[in-house]
């Protein structure tokens, strides 16, 4: 770890050493990571990317931390922060190019500014752009890859890879990216189509409203925990198991909405993990049917 610190104290990185992960998921836990990097640009990235494969140092991407389950455990590792230097856009007629650090819902509002349609299932999306093309996220029926036309990185080799939405091979809240190691998306390209500011605003808003209603969204959580078995919810699952107000440590099944796991109480990332698989067992035990987790489990 000593050259790799060295190393980004000559780049003059802005950089945080010994940091706890709990500052950046929306659980508001994980452990301590050995440095957290927040370059500034585009080329910082992609030099401090080269530099880590290179070197065969660990490091993860991290962008809103909205769908990340760090562990307890320390991160002997680089986490990489794209919020500042991924987040631009640019917009031609209906074609739009997007850092990967630009936010969803910051994303999905923009676009109405320019009379674009097509997004607005983003408004109910709490991460940034990355996160979204790496789980192919979804709402009211629209998910990322009915929208990309293509998406540029940074492989395992340091090179700049450009891959089309046939290449992504998406399918439900999965892309191929899932099957990678140490790559970092820089941005992606969307075809949208023309809308009316006023009504995609107006939809917006009203969505907005429903999930104020309906969400726990006075809790740190990772939004939606399990993906939608076929043919139902996975919120009617957990509660017909009785697992509605269930908790374990300061982790909660909300009961407000049952597909949340929340942070209600101080929980530690074990607590939040332990309450997964326990929810995960006892449905599968009452229903023949094993939940799969929407977030992503890092550290463990």
């Amino acid at each position: 770890m000593n050259e790799v610190v060295n190393y980004l104290k000559e780049k003059h990185y802005e950089v945080k050493f010994d940091e706890p992960l709990s500052k950046y998921t929306t659980f508001k836990v994980g452990g301590i990571a050995a440095a957290v990097v927040f370059p500034l640009t585009k080329s910082e990235i992609t030099e401090l990317v080269q530099y880590l494969n290179l070197k065969k140092y660990r490091y993860r991407v991290f962008g809103n931390g909205s769908n990340i389950l760090p562990s307890d455990n320390y991160y002997d590792g680089v986490i990489i922060k794209t919020n500042k230097a991924l987040n631009y856009l640019k917009v031609e007629d209906d074609v739009v190019t997007v850092g990967s650090g630009y936010s969803c819902v910051k994303l999905a509002y923009e676009m109405a500014n320019f009379d674009l349609a097509g997004l607005e299932f983003m408004g109910a999306i709490p991460g940034s752009m990355g996160g979204a093309l790496y789980m192919n996220a979804g709402a009211y029926n629209r998910e990322i890859k009915d929208v990309v036309l293509d998406v540029t990185l940074v492989n395992n080799y340091g090179k700049i890879v450009t891959l089309t939405n046939k290449d992504l091979q998406y399918s439900y809240r999965t892309s191929i990216l899932q099957d990678w190691d140490d790559f970092l998306l820089l941005e992606t390209r969307l075809k949208l189509e023309k809308g009316n500011k006023e009504e995609i605003l107006a939809l917006l808003d009203k969505r907005k409203e429903k999930r104020n209603e309906s969400q726990p969204l006075n809790y740190p959580s990772a939004g939606s925990t399990f993906r939608n078995p076929n043919n139902c919810h996975a919120w009617e699952l957990v509660e017909s198991a009785g697992l509605r107000g269930y908790s374990i440590g300061g982790a909660k099944v909300s009961e407000k909405h049952c597909n949340f796991i929340v942070n209600y109480n101080k929980a530690s990332s074990n607590d939040i993990k332990a309450l997964v698989d326990y929810v995960i067992m006892t449905v599968f035990d009452k229903t023949n049917v094993r939940l799969k987790p929407e977030i992503e489990f890092f550290n463990w």
